[in-house]
């Protein structure tokens, strides 16, 4: 039972903020309207008397779900298990035990401080250690860097740099290294850049992450005879990339043979805690300092970093800042103190031990996969020894990167797939990322992300040590981050063989196509339709885009990249082995054209009907001039010509005529009237068309029977029918009303319901050219009619 009422009253108010915060989206108090805002330099949430507790966790509440009432967040929160509560209450408790007396407050954050040290000591094997708890996972090492230059500049206390201007220190780091870091530590330590070294990693032997011992040997003695004397050396137990080890029983004695002080930082450093470890990481425990990062391996929130670290004189550790006399600076181990004791050591080796199965599982997957490459052993010629020990590292290592890389086997009617463009590498890394953010998607628990490496160009990372713990990885999430990666790679492979087909058929459509070459596209490709007037590329690939989202296809076409240098193309996006890229590309042109056409009836449809008017209104009066010669004036008075239409019927020639809005010129009507139908105007459902064409349950642009022994009949036989049918497209007038502008093909979709309009309204503009015939011969039907009554 807890006696302190004061130690209750923070775990209670722990637990309510914290069930608070979890709850989902909440309206606002209507305490937001007693607001009272005044016009004076206070801001608004500090005037007046304040607020209570549970209106400001509500703010805090809305602050961090804000995003998600537009549309749901894509960022997993961290998954705070039981000790990641109890590292929330120790900050909590750092605030309380602040305010105890001097003497209390001292003896209990030693006792905090030193037990922690020794838990940490114990667990990853650094015996005779100290620690240093910081916020900044550099800051350790900065620490560090001071007491190395105390230590061998004996002046420093007293003359501060100028005791550098003797020999200028030198910090040795790899090329594998996060980046940013050697910047950081000269910037806090007032160092210039050259005494920076950056040393290369190995070009012909052993791992390509891994620093080249050789040509660190041949850098010191260097930098001895030019004056500099070597400072620090910074190696990696597990680079930030690709998770490889330095060489560190070697680099260890290099360092003692030229007094250089050995810093080794890396993920790999969690393994220290198992019952087995490899012989490249037991050799961190012989390093002068390194950092650890328990809050990311143990999923502890806001947790410090650690730096363990040995040196005799405790003074120089006071003087560098790794160690202080203030009791609340202590307190930073609080959290870890307790979240440690939580845990037990049980559930420490559980925890690590699971990232790194994790990781086991997720290797002997993948190299069952095709087209999947892992970080396996490098094709260098390197000894037996080496080559054992890069295996006992990889089969151990808690960070696993692979690719997607083209099968040199793969099938593709283009040619040669691994030349398929210059710039392969280029496409393949926008392939990765693509495959990278599609598994971030797909399995968000996984923790998956993409990294950018010198060598092997874009990879996919799985670093569970980092992720599982604070995301709550499983083993089912690795099952199912294989099955949707198998589901992708087949895809991805299709994509990669038909890129120099869509090339190809896209030239061949040109010059109403254009071709993009965007090689950081991941996708088939991108086109653009180029009209004859290069003032409506814009407007029209606009349209057509939009016009292919709205087939009915699981091809993605979209604009491309938001940061992409080309503008107006239709990027394609992945598709699959069965896919007719030849119907693709023709659909895309077609559509294109249905656009540029119809684009043009509306921009020429006042002066094609103006010119119509007038040359009906010709027409008309060339007809009536004709049967005024034919008739003769006697026919056309009222009563006489009655009489001679009586005794001689006259048996008229002139027929109406119509106004053809696709030629703009007037047409007789005579076939129609002889016919009783307009000539040359099918109806829509007449018309072939893709969907027409297609078998019941295929899909568009995708062809059947792909990998069957029936798969070319079928493609050949489709073929055959398209072009035919095509050309006999081609022979016929178009659809029915109205009739659409001639063009190289026969267009067969209406481009916008405004087009339907005007051309409805043209259409009663026709009817009127037509009545007066057609009233001229009911005029002839009613006198014969009168004398046959008459006859009778």
């Amino acid at each position: 039972m807890m006696v302190d009422s004061t130690l209750a009253q923070v775990e209670k108010n722990l637990s309510n903020a914290m069930k608070t915060l979890g709850e989902g989206p909440c309206e606002p108090e209507a305490a937001v309207e007693r607001r009272r805002f005044s016009r004076t330099n206070i801001p608004g949430p500090l005037q007046g008397d304040g607020q209570d507790v549970a209106t400001i966790l509500h703010l805090v509440h809305s602050l961090i779900h804000e995003e998600e009432d537009d549309k749901p967040s894509q960022h997993r929160m961290q998954n705070v298990a039981e000790q990641g509560h109890v590292a929330l209450l120790g900050h909590s408790l750092a605030a309380y035990i602040s305010v105890l007396d001097r003497e209390r407050l001292r003896k209990l954050t030693t006792r905090i401080l030193s037990d922690t040290t020794l838990w940490l000591c114990r667990l990853f094997r650094y015996e005779n250690g100290s620690a240093c708890f910081h916020e900044d996972d550099r800051e350790g090492l900065v620490k560090v860097c001071r007491l190395v230059i105390n230590a061998r500049y004996e002046e420093y206390a007293s003359e501060g740099y100028s005791a550098l201007s003797t020999k200028q220190p030198v910090i040795y780091q790899s090329a594998s290294c996060r980046s940013g870091l050697g910047q950081h530590l000269c910037n806090q330590l007032g160092l210039p850049l050259s005494s920076l070294c950056t040393v290369p990693c190995n070009t012909v032997f052993g791992s390509q992450h891994q620093m080249d011992v050789a040509l660190l040997e041949k850098l010191l003695k260097e930098d001895i005879e030019a004056g500099k004397l070597p400072l620090l050396l910074i190696a990696n137990a597990g680079t930030p990339g690709a998770g490889h080890t330095d060489k560190l029983g070697r680099l260890k004695d290099l360092c003692d043979q030229y007094s250089l002080w050995l810093h080794v930082e890396g993920v790999n450093l969690a393994t220290l805690a198992l019952n087995q470890v490899t012989s490249a990481i037991m050799a961190a425990t012989k390093s002068d300092s390194m950092t650890l990062t328990p809050g990311q391996w143990l999923g502890l929130p806001a947790v410090t970093a650690v730096t363990l670290y040995r040196h005799e004189d405790p003074a120089l550790s006071l003087t560098a800042g790794l160690t202080s006399n203030q009791p609340v600076e202590k307190l930073r181990a609080l959290p870890l103190w307790l979240s440690l004791q939580h845990l037990g050591h049980n559930g420490i080796i559980q925890k690590i031990k699971h990232a790194t199965t994790l990781s086991q599982h997720l290797l002997q997957k993948l190299k069952s996969l095709t087209s999947i490459k892992t970080s396996d052993v490098l094709e260098t010629e390197i000894s037996l020894v080496e080559a054992l020990n890069m295996v006992e590292d990889e089969v151990n290592a808690p960070i696993v990167l692979f690719k997607f890389s083209q099968e040199m086997s793969a099938a593709s009617s283009g040619g040669s797939v691994e030349g398929f463009c210059a710039g392969e590498r280029e496409v393949l890394d926008a392939f990765n990322r693509w495959l990278g953010e599609q598994l971030t998607q797909l399995v968000p628990s996984s923790g998956i992300d993409v990294v950018e490496l010198e060598d092997e160009g874009t990879c996919v990372r799985f670093s569970p040590l980092v992720t599982a713990a604070v995301l709550g990885t499983q083993h089912e999430d690795v099952e199912d981050l294989v099955e949707k990666l198998s589901e992708l790679v087949p895809v991805m492979n299709s994509t990669m063989c038909l890129r120099q087909d869509f090339r190809e058929e896209t030239h061949r459509h040109s010059p109403s196509l254009r071709y993009i070459e965007e090689l950081s596209w991941p996708g088939l490709g991108a086109v653009q339709y180029e009209p004859e007037n290069e003032v409506l590329l814009k407007k029209i690939n606009t349209e057509l885009l939009k016009k292919l989202q709205e087939l009915d296809t699981d091809i993605i076409f979209s604009a491309g990249p938001e940061f992409d240098t080309e503008e107006d193309c239709i990027f394609v996006g992945m598709v699959t082995e069965d896919v007719d890229v030849p119907e693709l590309v023709n659909m895309i042109d077609t559509l294109g054209r249905d656009i540029e056409e119809s684009g043009k009836l509306l921009e020429n449809m006042t002066e094609v009907v103006r010119k119509g008017i007038l040359e009906a209104e010709l027409q008309l009066q060339k007809a009536s001039e004709e049967k005024l010669m034919e008739e003769g004036i006697l026919r056309q008075l009222p009563v006489v010509g009655s009489v001679l239409n009586w005794f001689s019927p006259v048996q008229s020639s002139i027929k109406g005529q119509t106004f053809n809005l696709a030629a703009g010129s007037l047409d007789s009507t005579e076939m129609t009237y002889s016919t009783k139908a307009q000539p040359g105007r099918p109806s829509l459902q007449d018309t072939p068309t893709a969907s027409s064409k297609r078998l019941p349950g295929q899909k568009l642009f995708h062809r059947l029977g792909v990998g069957s022994d029936s798969a070319s009949e079928i493609s050949s036989i489709g073929q055959a029918e398209e072009t035919g049918q095509g050309e006999s497209t081609a022979m016929s007038s178009s659809s029915h009303t109205p009739t659409p502008l001639p063009g190289p093909e026969t267009p067969r979709h209406i481009a916008g319901d405004v087009m339907q309009e005007k051309l409805q309204e043209l259409e009663a503009e026709e009817a009127l050219v037509e009545r007066q015939p057609e009233g001229q011969e009911e005029e002839e039907e009613e006198g014969e009619e009168e004398e046959d009554q008459s006859s009778r």
